[in-house]
């Protein structure tokens, strides 16, 4: 039995908290927040005893009797967390983004290394069920050899962060790196997944909303030996609006992908139906209702991390790997404001 000590009770942590109850062989010994009363209210709603409540990690780490850290809590948190966590001797499950810079990172894998702990990063945007599909699409050979690929991001989010709506991060409104950080790394890391590890990377990127101060629109080019890809990535854009915005202010991602090798092009069409097209012009669908189902992405991604522990194999998305995702992430910037190809 896997015995998790959740750090963090906000808006994210319903996710993490569903499919801890759901995984055999795990339960929740301890829950922490600093916030007395989100703290209460959460452990209510999911039938956590009042004994297993703290209002910090090192109350936790003292009184609670866990195997497993999950870091639910903005980065700036994270190498204290990590660093307690690690000390005690716990392995670590931490929220994206992992770190504020790639140094910060890599000092929390050198500092799970020395304690001898497993540490993942929480990424689940793989796990989503399109993204899994298409994973397997190619492993099957269904686009063949690859050509070009553009990813597309759309939602209408940014441009009604204004002062008098409530949302559900309001931080996002003060963050000096918004898109590419805060989305960033899901899509980088869902891109390494898919693609590989790019050679290069070119981006310009720009503020649109009035009520923000980093990002939210931009453009990527990655290149590789025999391919390369577009990013076109946007909270800023009306061209998939389905319909009257309403009341309160909630993302709307949508995705689509466009995959073209010299045997087929696979689409991953917005509404989530995903399809293969072929020299002749032949579409076939492949699988349809493939939303971004976030929960169920928790729960495949949260399934591993115990396959992992319990097997010993490597996890998919490990402090270590997450740097590959970091530096990309990063290095977008340095793009953007030197106006330059940036070479791995």
């Amino acid at each position: 039995m896997w015995k998790i000590g959740v750090v963090g009770a906000g808006y994210w942590s319903d996710k993490h908290l569903k499919a801890w109850q759901r995984i055999p062989g795990v339960q929740i010994q301890g829950l922490c927040d600093t916030d007395t009363e989100r703290l209460h209210r959460k452990a209510q709603e999911y039938g956590i005893h009042a004994d297993k409540l703290y209002a910090t990690l090192d109350e936790m780490l003292a009184a609670a009797d866990v195997d497993v850290i999950d870091i639910i809590t903005a980065p700036g948190t994270h190498p204290e967390l990590v660093g307690s966590a690690a000390r005690a001797g716990k392995h670590i499950m931490c929220q994206k983004p992992f770190a504020r810079s790639i140094e910060e990172a890599r000092g929390m894998v050198e500092t799970a290394k020395a304690a001898k702990v497993r540490l993942m990063v929480t990424e689940n945007w793989r796990w989503l069920q399109p993204v899994q599909t298409l994973k397997q699409l190619l492993a099957d050979g269904a686009a063949g050899d690859l050509n070009m690929i553009r990813y597309i991001h759309t939602d209408y989010y940014s441009p009604r962060f204004a002062p008098e709506n409530e949302l559900p991060q309001p931080f996002f409104r003060e963050m000096p790196k918004l898109l590419f950080y805060e989305m960033g790394v899901h899509w980088y890391d869902t891109w390494r997944f898919l693609f590989g590890d790019p050679k290069r990377l070119y981006a310009e990127m720009r503020r649109i909303s009035p009520y923000i101060t980093g990002e939210d629109a931009g453009l990527i080019t990655l290149g590789y030996e025999n391919y390369m890809g577009l990013m076109d990535m946007s909270w800023a854009t009306r061209q998939n609006l389905q319909g009257k915005l309403s009341a309160p202010v909630q993302p709307n991602h949508l995705e689509q992908l466009i995959i073209e090798g010299d045997k087929a092009t696979v689409k991953l069409y917005s509404s989530g139906t995903i399809s293969v097209i072929d020299n002749n012009g032949v579409e076939t669908i492949v699988s349809e209702n493939n939303g971004l189902d976030f929960e169920e992405s928790h729960y495949r991604l949260q399934s591993h991390f115990i396959h992992c522990l319990n097997t010993g194999g490597e996890f998919q998305t490990s402090g270590e790997d997450n740097l590959k995702t970091l530096e990309l992430v990063f290095e977008t910037y340095r793009s953007a404001e030197e106006h330059r190809v940036i070479h791995f």
